[in-house]
């Protein structure tokens, strides 16, 4: 094999196939990448057997070839290289990266050990990248990160007709997102868990471009979802397990009995700094009154912060408690100027969405719900 590639097109593609590869594979030759040089351009590859990535991009190919390389090894070398472009050539034992007076010799792994990647799964429909990025953006964060309770790490995508609901929960909060998408068939109904760490990944690398979304068998124990947009593919096992019930838990509007508006920006800076003395399993208490919400944190015995924002109130005056943190993240995923908490009782859930303005209402299509705390006496 012998190549020239771009030396940031060829890291950024090794870097995205790198990040998909196991820390600590359970077998060694599943922590190396494949790199074949064909028909003008380089492609790259990894699979472990849960999910894989592949990525082409343009090359100068003077002599084709495939070989097995460790995939971290090489995303650490090609990020680090001195010049504009990065020359691969080698032979079955050995591959040469260079660039410059850089020069690394890295050994090759056997190709023939390595595990065939899954074929891609018939299309089931496009959605645009950006709008899919963005819906995923505002779920991940409400998606658990305990591999002990593998239903709580994935994202629930709800196809329904022309619009794809996602859904993500920790147990103490949820995030959903609706969006529309142009199906093949236009009666499509089916529900997937995907790994919410490789859904992130996926959906921030393929934004800014049509994304194609395949879903494969959905039975226990062969699952399998691809995406392919930008030159880049990937699947994923989906993960097995019910889901839990969770959307009764969105107020009903019928049910609300104060809402509030604040700007977005100002209530992230009060909660960040209050939230310094608050204790990591203390709430922050939010008393919503006379126009002003106050923040409360810390206890006497150390220290204690307090500071208000200006708010717009409809309804009763409210005081409840939430966990910094998923306050903090709820209120960043929404991306937009005004934040509206919608609540039933000071015990019950509470509903956050974004608004464009103060005089919007507030949509159907998105949720982050927060479960609030007992606040001390």
């Amino acid at each position: 094999m012998k190549v020239r590639v771009g030396r940031e097109v060829l890291a950024e593609a090794v870097g995205w196939v790198a990040r998909g590869l196991p820390s600590r594979p359970s077998v060694p030759i599943l922590a190396g990448m494949v790199v074949e040089a064909a028909d003008g351009q380089v492609t790259l590859s990894g699979f472990d057997y849960e999910s894989s990535g592949q990525v082409s991009v343009p090359a100068e190919v003077a002599d084709e070839g495939r070989v097995l390389v460790s995939g971290r090894l090489l995303s650490d070398i090609c990020r680090s290289m001195p010049r504009d472009s990065v020359d691969l050539s080698g032979e079955a034992a050995r591959v040469q990266v260079s660039s410059g007076a850089a020069r690394f010799v890295l050994h090759t792994l056997p190709l023939d050990e390595y595990p065939a990647l899954p074929e891609m799964p018939a299309v089931s429909g496009v959605v645009d990248g950006d709008v899919f990025a963005h819906a995923v953006a505002q779920v991940v964060s409400a998606a658990g990160r305990d591999d002990t309770l593998p239903v709580f790490t994935g994202i629930r995508l709800e196809l329904r007709g022309s619009a794809i609901s996602l859904l993500a929960t920790d147990r103490y909060r949820l995030a959903v997102r609706t969006f529309p998408w142009e199906p093949v068939d236009a009666g499509v109904e089916a529900n997937v868990l995907v790994p919410a760490k490789l859904l992130a990944n996926v959906a921030k690398a393929m934004s800014g471009h049509e994304l194609t979304l395949a879903l494969g068998s959905t039975r226990t124990g062969d699952g399998l979802m691809g995406f392919e947009g930008g030159g880049r593919r990937a699947t994923s096992r989906l993960i097995d397990g019910e889901f839990p019930k969770v959307r009764g838990l969105i107020p009903a509007a019928s049910a609300i009995t104060s809402t509030v508006t604040v700007e977005t920006a100002a209530l992230i800076e009060v909660v960040k700094r209050v939230a310094l003395v608050a204790e990591r399993s203390a709430p922050v208490r939010l008393t919503f009154a006379d126009g002003t919400a106050t923040l409360d944190a810390g206890n006497g015995e150390e220290a204690q912060a307090s500071e208000s924002v200006e708010i717009q109130l409809t309804g009763d005056p409210v005081v409840t408690g939430f966990n910094a943190g998923y306050l903090l993240d709820g209120l960043t995923s929404l991306g937009t100027p005004i934040a509206h908490f919608a609540f039933t009782q000071p015990t019950k859930p509470a509903n956050l969405t974004g608004l464009r303005s103060p005089d919007d209402a507030p949509t159907a299509d998105s949720a982050y719900i927060l479960m609030p705390m007992r606040l001390p006496a």
